[in-house]
């Protein structure tokens, strides 16, 4: 009898993507523009006040001439982190950029190294280059960017609204009108711009007001040292805040880990959890109730479900952070929140509507207390190129 064949490998078995269509996943260029869209009211943290809102939008352009779509954010200069759009522009035209032009942009994982060789951190640069990525390659293929990111387990997201003017009279107002449009139940209260007693005054007004309506959550965006935490905390408690943000700042976790002994009040940590290491050193002093997941702070959107994991694993809740996106940033995250098993928290993503004219022909669609997932290829969503024109920096 003569010997049987050798199978063939199981290499030989994986479906490849056709060389011609390869050849047309080439990142061909890479362009960024920065965007200054007014808000329709006042934006206030601890930290800054802004009345518009910044973006980088990056265009990626792959050699079959289909162009992808990101966006970076950031907050009034680098003041919520050390990124800003005038440095997260200059990093990705002289840096990032270069690092990915000519590269196969479907591996994504592979683009990801590229930048991290590139440039250290830059979060919310990457995070923008892989959405644009993503956006194109979708695009191409004629599939969501959560078919990238393990599918779909939702496509719909309990979303709230942020009180932000230090008003509390016009947040009523506010709160009020989003309850009877059936937009928002669930209102996050940026405080610690204030003193801490004015801050307590407004939130029981709002308490008050709103009662069982409505369900308050308390972001206080790193103010307080730990023992005005401690008693800001225990009066929270008695207005029925369901959830407090950061209240130290993002280096004391073991300080949130003692608050999270000695108070009843759920804590959400933010700024301290970037990395996978910084959620792992959260989960392993017990800082945190739950993480706020950011694209800005994650690098990617495959970088966002991987903090997420970790978190999954050491028991800590999910909360999809925004920070002020348009429905192109906004998009981006539902793609990657889509793919959660668990999103105890809902999420924020109401960035589209405080803004005075969106970025995008058909913005996100909020109804019923919830933002959902659009349709379509990529992110979903197709840049408006008139108000990119009308709101770019000179």
């Amino acid at each position: 009898m003569g010997q049987r064949a050798p199978e063939k490998p199981m290499l030989d078995h994986i479906v490849e993507i056709p060389g011609d269509l390869r050849r047309d996943l080439g990142l061909r260029r890479i362009t960024t523009t920065i965007v200054d869209v007014p808000t329709v009211r006042q934006h206030k943290l601890s930290q800054t006040s802004i009345k518009a809102q910044s973006y980088v939008i990056v265009e990626a352009q792959l050699e079959n001439g289909v162009i992808g779509i990101g966006e970076a954010a950031m907050l009034g200069g680098p003041r919520w982190s050390e990124e800003s759009v005038e440095s997260i522009k200059a990093n990705i035209d002289a840096y990032l950029a270069p690092a990915l032009v000519g590269a196969d942009a479907s591996q994504f994982e592979q683009a990801g190294a590229r930048l991290d060789a590139a440039a250290k951190r830059n979060n919310a640069a990457k995070a923008a280059l892989q959405s644009a990525l993503m956006d194109a390659v979708g695009k191409t293929l004629h599939v969501p960017a959560y078919a990238f990111l393990g599918g779909a387990m939702r496509k719909t997201f309990p979303v709230l609204w942020t009180l932000a003017s230090g008003d509390p009279a016009q947040e009523v107002e506010e709160a009020e009108a989003k309850l009877a449009a059936r937009l928002h139940k669930t209102f996050k209260v940026k405080i610690g711009a204030q003193a801490p007693q004015a801050d307590m005054a407004r939130l029981a007004i709002l308490a008050k007001a709103l009662g069982a309506r409505a369900t308050l959550i308390v972001d206080a965006n790193q103010a307080w040292d730990e023992t005005t935490a401690l008693r800001c905390m225990h009066e929270m408690a008695d207005l029925g805040i369901a959830l407090v943000e950061q209240p130290l700042p993002a280096w004391n976790i073991e300080g949130m880990a003692r608050l999270r002994q000695r108070c009843e009040t759920p804590l959400l940590a933010d700024e301290s959890v970037f990395t996978t290491h910084d959620m792992l050193a959260v989960a392993r002093l017990g800082a945190a109730d739950a993480v706020s997941l950011k694209l800005v702070k994650h690098a990617s959107l495959s970088g966002l479900q991987k903090v997420a994991a970790v978190a999954e694993a050491a028991g800590v809740a999910l909360y999809g952070g925004c920070l002020l996106e348009s429905s192109i940033g906004a998009a981006a995250h539902l793609q990657a929140f889509a793919g959660l098993r668990d999103l105890q928290w809902g999420c924020e993503h109401f960035g589209p509507q405080i803004l005075k004219q969106d970025l995008v022909v058909t913005p996100l669609r909020f109804e019923d207390f919830h933002v959902h997932l659009p349709e379509g290829p990529g992110l979903g969503v197709e840049l408006d190129r008139s108000q990119i024109a009308r709101f770019a920096r000179k």
